[in-house]
């Protein structure tokens, strides 16, 4: 599926622990993964200047994963000063990334707003898929629990659908995914759940049979399409609220993250505009792997 991962770690998102699960991600088909850590630069006086000794640190922490390289996957280690989205984008052109790893901590979108997010910036100007995880849990995995983790992550896909241009793209770039895993020989993702939810507020006095079946037809062309290339398919209409329903139908099948295409996206910044990526990202558990709507 994806070659040449960027994990970008602040080094306090869980996503530091990575530096010992090299063979884990080694065994998703990732052949070389870069360890990224911006240092803030230090404006204590009138110059701001790097501050070596955080440096130093990050490098010393990070410098352990390359103990992990092997021939199956090459090990890379980048300590960068500046502005942290912009060192971001450029490690991903330098090191021709075509996965991006960050934290997406659990914040408000009113915080921000305010505040700032690196992680939102970058959704709005990658270029690449973005795979988000969240800190609070995986700081919480054993070793074992997140070798497993790791291992597993692309193998079962959760594709909110609603037969959009973006929600069609999402759909072709599985299909190259499965096709690229065959290719290779790999067994890396094994199965998609497709979920379409219909909004039954905003359509309460018309009759919903007829987009049910609209629904549940399209989602039949999308399975048959994707079983052609061995993927394993589940399909399913739901009613309500497109968020929670979503997330509702991750609990039962053994789903290991939500994939989303977004194709707006000047809409990330505006606090006023809705998206449901964004709102996604703020109330998933699961890893969400993000794909841009123009990726190559």
């Amino acid at each position: 599926m994806f070659q040449r991962l960027l994990v970008c770690t602040d080094l306090s998102d869980g996503l530091q622990r990575l530096v010992h699960f090299v063979p884990s991600l080694a065994a998703t088909g990732i052949q070389q993964v870069t360890f990224l850590h911006c240092v803030p630069l230090d404006e204590g006086g009138r110059i701001p200047k790097v501050n070596q000794a955080k440096v130093d640190q990050a490098r010393q922490y990070l410098g352990q994963a390359q103990e992990h390289g092997s021939a199956a996957i090459k090990v890379a280690i980048a300590v960068e000063s500046g502005r942290p989205a912009d060192v971001i984008l450029k490690a991903v052109r330098d090191y021709q990334a075509d996965l991006l790893m960050v934290g997406y901590p659990l914040r408000s979108a009113f915080s921000e707003q305010v505040f700032g997010s690196t992680a939102v910036e970058l959704y709005s100007k990658a270029s690449i898929p973005i795979l988000s995880m969240r800190p609070q849990l995986i700081s919480t995995y054993t070793t074992e629990e997140l070798d497993l983790r790791l291992r597993h992550l692309f193998r079962h896909c959760m594709v909110p659908y609603d037969g959009s241009p973006t929600a069609q793209i999402a759909v072709q770039k599985i299909k190259q995914f499965a096709i690229q895993q065959q290719e290779a020989g790999q067994t890396v993702l094994e199965a998609c759940n497709f979920c379409w939810v219909l909004d039954d507020v905003e359509r309460r006095e018309i009759p919903q049979e007829p987009f049910v079946a609209e629904a549940r037809q399209k989602l039949a062309a999308v399975e048959q399409e994707l079983e052609a290339v061995h993927l394993t398919v589940a399909t399913e209409v739901r009613k309500g609220s497109a968020i929670a329903e979503v997330l509702a139908a991750c609990l039962l099948p053994d789903i290991s993250l939500i994939v989303v295409c977004h194709g707006n996206r000047s809409r990330w910044l505006q606090l006023s505009v809705p998206s449901f990526t964004h709102e996604l990202l703020h109330c998933s558990w699961h890893p969400v792997l993000y794909l841009p709507s123009k990726v190559a």
